[in-house]
């Protein structure tokens, strides 16, 4: 199932096969993509893809009246992800996600990606609030393009001033980017987040490295536009390994997000 392209997933190419609260299974294009800062390769739209398949299993576990908020979002990328993507580039990555454990107060997904090999496993935390009173309708669904084949166009980002030795991005307010609460959706921002991260460690180290994993936090609500933005630094660039921290601040100056990226040469 393609979503319409004036939605998030729709966006950026998303097709969902199966939807369940014991599985769901859905696939995105990666290939060819690149971070806006660094144009090497990204692996950062896996991130939406795990967003988006564990975040529908955590929902659809919910009971009458609850609703679902992600708190956190864990990937592993297998080593040589971005080259095995690369090695096929007209097939999309596919990830699946299932359940795992107790449905208490919080629910955890866990997900595998793959493309002809596995190529990153992940997890979704989710907490489970009172359903909100009012929620956002998706727009009719629309035919128009893409806005454009880079992934800055897609993310409706544009390579800002970090004002020292790390990376930033700009978020500009894009509805056709924001999820039912009318925010930016978390596989976006988490996105944005691993670009920045990764940028950051290559910048300080002078040299392309892989991320090898990401951890996000989601604290509350992203909103673009005004001054939201994503920056990351640096905390560790050796021969071998780099270490970033990254945040999401949104349009109303407050951290939205946190996140830790390890990346390897």
């Amino acid at each position: 199932m393609p979503h319409p392209l004036n939605t998030p997933l729709g966006r950026f190419g998303v097709d969902t096969t199966h939807e369940g609260a014991d599985r769901c299974v859905a696939s995105i294009p990666v290939a060819g993509l690149t971070n806006p800062s660094t144009g090497e390769a990204t692996v950062a739209p896996l991130a939406l893809l795990v967003d988006h398949i564990g975040g529908v299993v955590n929902h659809l576990r919910r009971g009458d009246g609850e609703w679902t908020v992600s708190s956190e979002l864990a990937v592993e990328f297998a080593p040589g992800a971005a080259d095995t993507i690369a090695t096929a580039p007209d097939v999309p990555v596919v990830g699946v996600a299932r359940p795992f454990g107790d449905k208490p107060d919080t629910a955890l997904a866990l997900c595998e990606l793959g493309v002809r090999d596995v190529v990153a496993t992940a997890t979704v935390r989710s907490f489970y609030i009172a359903a909100p009173a009012e929620l956002f309708a998706w727009p009719e669904a629309s035919s128009a393009p893409r806005p454009g084949p880079r992934l800055s166009d897609l993310m409706a980002v544009e390579v800002a001033e970090s004002g020292g030795d790390g990376s930033a991005l700009a978020q500009a307010d894009d509805p056709v980017l924001n999820n039912l609460v009318g925010t930016v959706h978390g596989g976006v921002s988490a996105m944005g987040l691993e670009l920045a991260g990764s940028a950051a460690v290559q910048r300080a180290a002078g040299a392309p490295f892989r991320t090898a994993s990401l951890r996000v936090n989601f604290l509350r609500p992203f909103h673009g536009g005004g001054e939201a933005r994503y920056t990351a630094r640096a905390v560790h660039a050796g021969r071998g390994s780099g270490v970033a921290e990254a945040v999401a601040v949104g349009a109303d100056g407050r951290t939205a997000l946190l996140a830790r990226l390890t990346a390897y040469r």
